[in-house]
């Protein structure tokens, strides 16, 4: 079946979980930017992921410049300095989707659900963007170290929430395409289960000694 190539601009890129994902959906025939403030950085974290690659399909630019350039864009940023970029591109984002990656991690305490006062940081990010955005919630119970091992297939489903039925489609679609399975859980607002998730298995690892625990939803048709 033939899938649609898009054209992805990964904010917040030059981290491991944002370089992580542009690799694989790059290895998978995207069009991809890494975007950031520090174009050296981008330069750096696309050059990095190209040496992987073999060849030169990443390409990087400043922010907003690869925000406005593209068909969807994936915020991979700390939860510090999620509001304050997206407030930095909100006209650039306008019309266009918006695939939020941000887990509300508070140090020192990772290990503990400390969710903000509007329970979802992903939804304060659409209530911040207006309609015209379509945000998503997706990727953030993903092992990051894993995701720039392409040989490694990732035990692990990604719960993919937005208002949009044709967003969360989109959403997905684009774990497919980074060899994750994308499980529909319906509105934005259900986006607080894998915010919260993510402390949780932080918890898990240290306990049980083990780098990257995941999740899995059973009882679903094969595919």
């Amino acid at each position: 079946m033939n899938s649609k190539i898009y054209s992805i601009c990964v904010v917040g890129g030059t981290g491991a979980e944002g370089g992580g994902l542009a690799l694989r959906w790059a290895k998978h025939g995207h069009r991809v930017t890494i975007g950031s403030r520090d174009v050296e950085k981008a330069k750096a974290a696309a050059a990095e992921l190209n040496a992987r690659l073999g060849s030169e399909l990443v390409l990087s630019a400043e922010s907003t410049e690869g925000v406005l350039s593209a068909d969807i864009v994936v915020l991979t940023v700390p939860f510090s300095g999620q509001l304050p970029t997206v407030e930095g591109l909100k006209q650039a984002l306008q019309g266009k989707i918006l695939i939020d990656v941000t887990v509300p991690l508070v140090p020192p305490k990772v290990s503990k659900v400390q969710l903000p006062e509007s329970d979802s940081c992903v939804v304060a990010v659409q209530r911040l963007l207006g309609e015209q955005v379509r945000v998503v919630s997706a990727f953030q119970n993903v092992s990051a170290h894993k995701l720039k091992n392409l040989d490694h297939e990732i035990d692990c489903d990604v719960l993919v929430a937005a208002d949009d039925k044709d967003a969360r489609l989109t959403g997905i679609e684009l774990a497919r395409h980074a060899g994750l399975r994308g499980i529909d859980v319906g509105v934005l607002a259900n986006s607080v289960v894998a915010e919260s998730l993510t402390s949780a298995l932080i918890w898990i690892n240290k306990f049980y000694k083990v780098p990257d625990s995941g999740i899995r939803i059973t009882g679903l048709p094969t595919e």
